[in-house]
């Protein structure tokens, strides 16, 4: 699939993937339907739901280690700077061919352009978090994590998930 398909895909997910309400409970249903992917799949994970810059819930599948939970941070920044999930701004950035620090100054240390982070849409508040999954490649990093809130909200994305 090429980049232009990939952002096309993203675009639909967000669109389709609004929450008319998200707190607690669907924070720990994401992440309860995660960490069971991430066993079945085996490896290393790190989840992290944050809603207004508050860690809402985090869990590690595996060993993980502090460089995991930067990478989180820094595609969370990504993600909630934006409202755009960080891999259709890595991707986005790749076709223009530019840096996310040549572009809008913003940071390496700071901000992260791998997939993985997904902004937390509430119909009529806006993007409110984000949702972060971090280590796995990142396509399967942004694909678990907008299968989880496909889950979540019992909404079919078949026919939008990155192949």
């Amino acid at each position: 699939m090429s980049p232009d398909d990939d952002l096309r895909r993203i675009a639909l997910q967000e669109e389709r993937l609004v929450f008319t309400q998200f707190g607690q409970e669907e924070a720990w249903a994401v992440g309860l339907w995660l960490r069971q992917a991430g066993l079945a799949r085996g490896g290393v994970m790190v989840v992290d739901v944050s809603l207004h810059h508050q860690q809402m819930l985090r869990l590690t599948v595996g060993p993980a280690t502090p460089d995991h939970d930067d990478w989180v941070r820094r595609k969370r920044n990504t993600a909630l700077h934006f409202a755009r999930s960080s891999y259709a701004i890595g991707l986005t950035l790749a076709q223009q061919g530019t840096t996310l620090e040549a572009k809008s100054g913003l940071p390496h240390r700071d901000y992260a352009t791998h997939g993985g982070a997904v902004p937390l849409v509430v119909t009529g508040a806006g993007c409110i978090g984000a949702l972060t999954v971090s280590g796995l490649p990142q396509r399967e990093d942004h694909t678990l994590a907008m299968a989880a809130l496909a889950h979540v909200q019992a909404r079919d994305i078949s026919d939008i998930t990155l192949t």
